[in-house]
């Protein structure tokens, strides 16, 4: 992306990073769609962090929109939450990729939904495993994901309960995530259940940053928030925050999205 994407409600900006130091391949994907499920001011965002390949990471970053798109349209809202709907998306794309790619390889995911309504723009995440979201509200970093990791507590808890166990913060002792789409071998105790939340975006929420945790490895929310803060385009924004996490010396493959509201 050479120049920021502008559209109805949004300017946004992505920067990668394959890490050469550190990484043979690039095994991240990211996707977005504005004016999402036909209604300007909407909009999807995504990323997600593939391991063991990237199959699932690249499978999600080309389906999942469709499938978010899908459900959203068959469910009808007095019915569904739009949180639940966005939980449904993800057991679907889980359930596709693992029969098929997901039988190989795995991600995590970070996705963003804006959502129009009676003029008003509500915000919905879901994630699995490390990749966030973190908002700007007044100045200050909101995250808005959960980080599904073997180090977390309540996590472990949930996999030990469940038969498996945590060695050395890495589930069965192989996987550092706790939660992803694919890994089907594992799915088991590395479900396909995210963290949701809802946000409704108000004049005091100017940006997100959408990044897997090539990034948040090595730089704390605010940190991020205060480094782009004054930084009117996403583009270069999105550029600073990768060039911050090389300084830093991230060891990971490097994808990062900012997306202003406007």
């Amino acid at each position: 992306m050479e120049k920021p994407h502008v559209a109805t409600g949004f300017s946004l900006g992505v920067s990668e990073d394959r890490n050469r130091r550190w990484r043979r391949t690039m095994e991240d994907s990211y996707n977005y769609v504005t004016s999402f499920n036909n209604i300007p001011g909407q909009g999807y965002f995504a990323i997600f962090d593939g391991h063991a390949g990237k199959a699932t990471a690249e499978w999600c970053g080309n389906n999942f929109h469709s499938v978010l798109a899908d459900c959203l349209n068959r469910h009808d809202y007095q019915k569904k939450s739009i949180p639940e709907i966005l939980n449904l998306a993800f057991l679907q794309v889980d359930q596709r990729v693992n029969e098929n790619v997901g039988k190989f390889s795995g991600c995590t995911a970070v996705v963003a939904y804006v959502a129009v309504k009676n003029d008003k723009r509500s915000l919905y995440i879901g994630n699995v495993g490390d990749a966030r979201a973190v908002l700007m509200r007044d100045g200050r970093a909101e995250r808005l994901t959960y980080d599904h990791k073997g180090s977390d507590a309540q996590e472990a808890k949930r996999i030990t309960d469940l038969g498996g166990f945590v060695l050395n913060n890495r589930v069965n002792g192989v996987l550092a995530v706790t939660r992803s789409l694919g890994d089907s071998v594992m799915k088991e105790f590395v479900v396909g259940n995210p963290y949701t939340t809802e946000t409704e975006l108000g004049p005091l929420d100017e940006f997100m940053i959408l990044a897997c945790d090539g990034l948040w490895d090595v730089c704390e929310d605010q940190d991020a928030v205060d480094l782009i803060k004054d930084i009117q385009d996403p583009l270069e924004a999105s550029k600073t925050l990768l060039q911050h996490a090389l300084s830093k010396c991230s060891t990971d493959n490097l994808s990062i999205m900012v997306v202003r509201f406007k």
